[in-house]
């Protein structure tokens, strides 16, 4: 089982089970988090919203999200309206769609800040 380390957008959340949605920043399938089996008090609660880092395996063809680490709190609280707007709005009906052009497509890499340039220097 091969894990990555994933950022992401929690589109739904239950509180009170610790389950959530989240939206992947490769733009891939939803990953689905649960906590592991009798750790329902461990983990951060998730809420709509918040970016968060996690580790992320694909088990039986699902995105399983795992150890959630709460980056931004509300980052994006009105991410899910957004989605929610856009939804049945323009439908590309199977053809490609230009995300910078369409005002239906949400690009999720501008809820994500640049990465940070770094130079390694090496003396011998």
């Amino acid at each position: 089982m091969n894990q990555q380390i994933m950022f992401g957008v929690v589109l739904w959340s239950d509180a009170a089970a610790r389950k959530a949605v989240i939206w992947c920043e490769d733009q891939g399938e939803l990953a689905y988090y649960t906590p592991a089996e009798g750790n329902l008090h461990e983990g951060p609660v998730l809420d709509a919203g918040d970016l968060i880092q996690f580790d992320l395996s694909v088990q039986q063809n699902i995105r399983k999200a795992s150890n959630p680490q709460l980056v931004v709190q509300s980052h994006s609280p009105n991410l899910p309206e957004k989605l929610r707007e856009g939804q049945g709005k323009g439908a590309h009906r199977g053809k490609p769609v230009n995300a910078e052009k369409s005002p239906n497509v949400v690009v999720l890499s501008q809820y994500f800040a640049a990465p940070e340039q770094r130079k390694l220097v090496c003396t011998g």
